[in-house]
């Protein structure tokens, strides 16, 4: 009997916390004084600007695309899974640690190449704002160093990074609240993916072959991420996205 009562309480439990709107993660958010000063300086900017680019207001699903060298942020909006993304609006990355290639290890001062999910929001980052990323990802688990891949990557305020991926305050602002909306929607993993350049810029593409010019495991896996941009650029919509054992990333 008690085995009984124990499992109706935990399917009530269950019930009651599946019932709870979803917003209550938008107003947890606002509680944060940092957060609660953005969403009263941004919220209603955004919406008119949501408003004059045809776009429901609140997004229910975002997605973050990062050009490392080209120092720019993407973010991209959509409010159901069978419609296109549609480009909101692009940030300036205003500082940039080490070089082109994907992170290997702790300590190297690499911003990561790949893709990535938000899993943190962070109201009280020492860098303003902040939302965390999932390195390492199951990718950099295989090719990364097994002992110290190294890990606390955001997206993040305050302009300076060891290996982050920073903007200005205000942007953060505004990208924290977007982000806490469609997580408040639903959206459980908002996808970040981060490229070495456009590669449809004939200038970054250059950097990036001198890159690879003696490297040739870079060749391969700036070749491999290069199908999920083409991928996205032909239908503006993401692709399912799997890790082979060799660490490769493999379209489904």
């Amino acid at each position: 009997m008690k085995k009984v009562l124990l499992l109706v309480l935990v399917v009530m439990s269950y019930s009651l916390a599946k019932s709870q709107p979803q917003t209550s993660f938008y107003d947890m958010q606002k509680s944060y004084p940092r957060v609660a000063s953005a969403v009263s300086k941004y919220e209603d900017t955004l919406k008119k600007q949501f408003a004059k680019a045809g776009i429901s207001w609140p997004a229910k699903q975002m997605y973050i695309r990062s050009f490392k060298y080209d120092s720019q942020l993407e973010v991209w909006v959509r409010n159901t899974s069978t419609e296109p993304y549609k480009l909101f609006k692009t940030y300036k990355v205003c500082a940039l640690s080490g070089a082109l290639g994907p992170k290997r290890m702790e300590g190297d001062y690499q911003v990561p190449e790949g893709f990535y999910y938000i899993n943190v929001f962070n109201p009280r980052s020492t860098y303003h704002l902040s939302l965390g990323i999932n390195y390492p990802n199951a990718s950099d688990m295989v090719l990364s160093d097994s002992i110290k891949p190294g890990g606390d990557i955001y997206i993040h305020g305050s302009c300076l990074t060891v290996g982050c991926i920073p903007i200005q305050d205000h942007q953060i602002e505004e990208l924290y609240v977007l982000a806490s909306q469609a997580r408040a929607q639903g959206q459980d993993f908002i996808p970040v993916h981060i490229f070495p350049v456009r590669y449809n810029n004939p200038k970054s593409l250059d950097i990036l072959s001198k890159a690879c010019k003696d490297d040739n495991d870079y060749l391969k896996f700036s070749v491999n991420v290069k199908q999920v941009y083409d991928y996205f650029e032909e239908k503006k919509k993401l692709p399912l996205i799997s890790v082979n054992n060799k660490g490769e990333y493999v379209i489904m």
